[in-house]
């Protein structure tokens, strides 16, 4: 028992180094340094909120929000960080194995820690997205829900989800190497296929139901627009299937990865 926690914990460790070395990694020899994440989601509200509420004139009614120039560049943004860090963190997985062949070739390294370090470092820096999001809700609304608190519940749920997926492609890039550029065509669909730059409610109810039962992705831009734009989040049932199915791909792409995982050296 004592051999099997100090395991966990050496993994734990080496897993925090992998991360603080990736995130350093981005942003070394810059100016702004670990700013920069900050920056960059600082910027994207801004223009957002700049070209839907000023340029296009965008006016919707959204709960939560009021109905002003910032209001669909702040629901839009909203949104949209789960999926930056969703498809930022399985894009850098996908060649997580391929790219550190030096890494894989070496006995002694656990190579279930590849695809892990790059989904946390974009959901990190996809947090720093919450910075500004939050503070401009807080000036439009002068107010900000307890509910953000639950935040991290959706977090773990969706790391499991990425790391699934993250597992499969990464495993099966080893092996066929168009995988990458066939994964940037399906997650151009996958896009418009969650309700992000559209509501729920633009989908026709004859087809709704159909369209997120097989899109588990909308529950996380839901969770989040519930939890920080509105202080509630009534569709736990359809989270709950969310969590039932990250749950479900994280089980099996850890599996296939695991089978692949003794080829891997050959192959590179």
């Amino acid at each position: 028992m004592r051999q099997r926690i100090a395991h966990y914990r050496t993994l734990l460790d080496l897993l925090s180094m992998l991360l603080i070395r990736d995130l350093d990694a981005r942003y070394k020899g810059s100016l702004l340094g670990k700013l920069w994440p900050l920056v960059t989601q600082a910027s994207q509200i801004a223009l957002y909120t700049y070209v839907f509420g000023v340029i296009l004139r965008v006016r919707v009614n959204i709960e939560g929000l009021p109905n002003t120039k910032l209001a669909f560049g702040i629901w839009l943004f909203a949104g949209l960080l789960p999926w930056l860090a969703f498809t930022g963190g399985l894009g850098q997985a996908t060649t997580s194995v391929i790219g550190q062949p030096n890494l894989v070739k070496k006995v002694v390294f656990p190579l279930s820690l590849l695809p892990i370090v790059p989904v946390l470092s974009s959901l990190v820096e996809s947090c720093f997205g919450l910075v500004p999001l939050v503070a401009l809700f807080a000036l439009v609304t002068h107010q900000l829900h307890p509910t953000i608190l639950l935040l991290p519940f959706v977090w773990a749920v969706q790391i499991l989800f990425t790391l699934g997926f993250g597992y499969i492609i990464s495993g099966l890039t080893v092996y066929l190497r168009d995988i990458p550029q066939t994964i940037g065509i399906i997650l151009n669909v996958w896009f418009y296929l969650t309700p992000i730059v559209y509501p729920r409610s633009a989908v026709p109810p004859a087809l709704r139901s159909f369209v997120f039962s097989i899109n588990p992705f909308a529950g996380f831009v839901d969770a989040y627009r519930g939890l920080i734009l509105i202080g509630r989040f009534d569709e736990w049932h359809e989270f709950s299937m969310t969590v039932v199915f990250s749950m479900v791909v994280f089980t099996l792409g850890f599996s296939l990865y695991r089978r692949l995982t003794p080829a891997f050296a050959d192959v590179l």
